[in-house]
């Protein structure tokens, strides 16, 4: 038995599907690459303090991932206020991760969410496949494959 202090919640895992579906949408890459919008990354779409020239293991990666998909995770706990699975809490710390938290706080995807409108929320995923490549906004395919997942995953519950 796990002793927790009275009053501290317990912290939820991240369901095994929002994993697998990371992993499978940001690729392993154990030596440091530059992103679609020029920034470091490593891993499973790891970004932080990430230098060009860094290599990895692919234990290492799953440790950064872990600890992405955690860190996303408490900023969609912070910023939804109606209950979610596991799988729709991890579909949005999916969205988090890929995006950062500020693009779920500003959108019309969390406002519905929020307001008990699921329906609405799922149909706001696809809105989110635009990315900055060399100054510009254009829509990349890999981006609309992992919204369409995210969001039937969300439904799914």
């Amino acid at each position: 038995m796990t002793n927790v202090p009275s009053g501290a919640a317990i912290p939820r895992e991240i369901h095994p599907d929002v994993l697998a579906l990371v992993r499978h949408f940001e690729g392993l890459y154990l030596k440091a690459y530059l992103c679609p919008a020029g920034v470091p990354t490593i891993g499973y779409g790891h970004t932080a303090g990430v230098r060009m020239g860094q290599t990895i293991t692919s234990l290492q990666a799953e440790v950064y991932l872990r600890a992405d998909m955690a860190e996303a995770a408490r900023d969609v706990d912070r910023l939804v206020k109606v209950p979610l699975t596991d799988r729709q809490r991890g579909a949005l710390a999916s969205f988090v991760f890929n995006l950062g938290a500020g693009a779920l706080q500003s959108s019309t995807l969390l406002r519905l969410l929020n307001q008990g409108d699921h329906k609405g929320a799922v149909a706001q995923f696809g809105r989110w496949v635009f990315a900055t490549v060399n100054g510009k906004k254009v829509e990349l395919e890999g981006l609309k494959k992992r919204r369409v997942a995210e969001a039937k995953l969300f439904e799914a519950g």
